[in-house]
């Protein structure tokens, strides 16, 4: 896949690959992502990588309840929210540790 397709691709993520939430998912996770209703969700990191959740419990917009919440918790211990991009110490610290 091109450069250029991957583009299109994240920026089509960015902007509509949650749904309806996907204006919030952007400013708190920070990650282009694409959630399923049967409760999968990926998001790609551009440059560093992707987090793929599956867990079938899903919120009233369809999206996996405990994917939001594993996704989120990535993105903020690694720093790899686009628009604040920054590791929380306390967060990685418990990471390095597990």
């Amino acid at each position: 896949m091109s450069a250029d397709v991957c583009r299109y691709v994240l920026a089509v993520m960015a902007s509509c690959g949650m749904y309806e939430r996907s204006g919030e998912w952007m400013f708190e996770i920070g990650l282009p992502a694409k959630s399923g209703v049967s409760g999968g969700i990926v998001s790609i990191a551009p440059g560093k990588g992707a987090v793929g959740a599956y867990s079938p419990l899903l919120d009233k917009a369809g999206t996996s309840v405990r994917g939001q919440r594993a996704c989120a918790y990535l993105s903020r211990a690694l720093g790899l929210n686009l628009f604040a991009s920054s590791v929380h110490a306390e967060v990685l610290e418990e990471v390095v540790n597990c």
